[in-house]
Order: C-alpha cells, then structure tokens, then sequence
C-alpha cells in the first residue's frame, strides 16, 4: 500500500511542477506575447482593470515597493468600475485570447497624434 501511494504522490508531484512551469509561459502567449512584451501585457491589464488608460507597470519595480514598503497597488484609485462588497463583483469583461493587443490598439488608435 504504501508503495502505491508513493507513486502517487511522486506522480502528483511532478504533475504541479509541470503545471508551474506552464503556467506564466501560456498565459503570456493567451494575452499577446509576443506582439505586447510582458510589462506592456502588465500595463494593459491594469487599464482594463481599473478604467484608468494612465496607469502603467513599473520596470524595474522598486524595491522599497508593495508588499515591502510603500501603498499597496492602486492606493487610492476611484476609477474602477466593480461592485464592491465582501465578494467583489468586476465589471469588465473576461480577456479572451490575444484580446490585449486589440483593445492597446483601439486604445492607441482614440489618442490624438501628437
């Protein structure tokens, strides 16, 4: 019995080890990479996820940022649209596949050439 359940274990094991290496790399390419780089997959996000087209990553972050020092993310942002509440109930839409690049470009496309 317990033989089997070792093998088990090693077989769960190696399964979450190869879900964790897969797991960055496949959402990267789900919402654009390569055509956005990673940081602007960051920013992109950020901007639909609080309705604010100003908000960008920061690269490099610093070190004294959040959670070591300084205000937690998006500390006194008024701009996104959720319900909130005990469980929060977000008001933007699900990102589908490479969705990032065509709202960047929209976004992009709206700013006045300057």
């Amino acid at each position: 019995m317990h033989k089997w359940l070792k093998r088990g274990l090693y077989v769960c094991l190696f399964g979450l080890v190869i879900e964790g290496s897969l797991t960055v790399p496949v959402i990267a390419v789900w919402y654009g990479w390569p055509t956005l780089s990673l940081t602007e997959i960051c920013s992109e996000l950020l901007k639909v996820r609080y309705s604010d087209d100003t908000l960008e990553c920061q690269q490099p972050y610093p070190i004294g940022g959040p959670p070591f020092g300084g205000a937690p993310e998006a500390a006194g942002q008024q701009t996104a649209r959720d319900e909130w509440g005990i469980q929060p109930k977000p008001k933007y839409d699900s990102i589908g596949f490479r969705e990032l690049i065509r709202i960047r470009e929209d976004r992009l496309a709206r700013q006045p050439s300057g």
